[in-house]
């Protein structure tokens, strides 16, 4: 029987983000629905509707969660010069999707368009990268070192995406990490070389 009255709405908000969290966790991303996240928290389907416009808004949620985390692993990483910050954070990037991979690879299941409030989090990510990548050309302008960032991390996301998938044959990639360190250091080399 649905519990009614016991929680604020943004308590119902936040049990239902952390039921619907826990079944991607535990399940993955198609056994997501609204009744299973109901039958979880005890409430109706209509309370879920109550904090969410739609699934689409949940799961637009569920994915900004996943980034404000993986934005916050990303600050973990160190100062330090701008070759060895781009590293890092692709070792980061890598170990925040291997530990938390069913929420990663959620974000990239383009379902819906993104909202301007989803898409500031995704900037403010890159942002770190755009900036090193300023330090490494002082004289090139910001959308070549946006450009330079979203390339690299590109390759970056491929890396991962295909070693956590099993994708790559083991034989061909034994260290994934040394792998993601060769791309970010020769992309770097090569664009340093043609942006001056």
């Amino acid at each position: 029987m649905a519990r009614r009255n016991k929680h604020s709405l943004e308590e119902i908000r936040a049990m239902v983000l952390d039921a619907a969290e826990t079944i991607i966790i535990n399940e993955g991303y198609p056994a997501l629905t609204v009744r299973r996240i109901a039958m979880e928290i005890g409430y109706t389907v209509g309370s879920i509707y109550m904090v969410f416009a739609n699934m689409a808004d949940l799961i637009m949620h569920i994915k900004a969660n996943t980034a404000d985390d993986l934005d916050a692993q990303l600050q973990q990483v160190p100062g330090c010069p701008p070759e060895q910050y781009i590293a890092e954070s692709a070792k980061a990037y890598l170990k925040f999707a291997a530990r938390n991979f069913s929420r990663w690879n959620m974000m990239f299941v383009r379902d819906t368009e993104f909202p301007e409030w989803y898409r500031q989090k995704i900037d403010r990510i890159f942002s770190r990268v755009e900036a090193q990548f300023a330090q490494l050309a002082p004289g090139c302008s910001a959308q070549q070192s946006k450009q330079a960032a979203r390339a690299l991390w590109g390759g970056v996301h491929g890396i991962c995406t295909l070693s956590l998938t099993d994708e790559l044959d083991a034989a061909d990639i034994n260290d994934v990490e040394d792998t993601l360190l060769l791309l970010v250091d020769s992309f770097i080399a090569g664009w340093v070389r043609n942006i001056r």
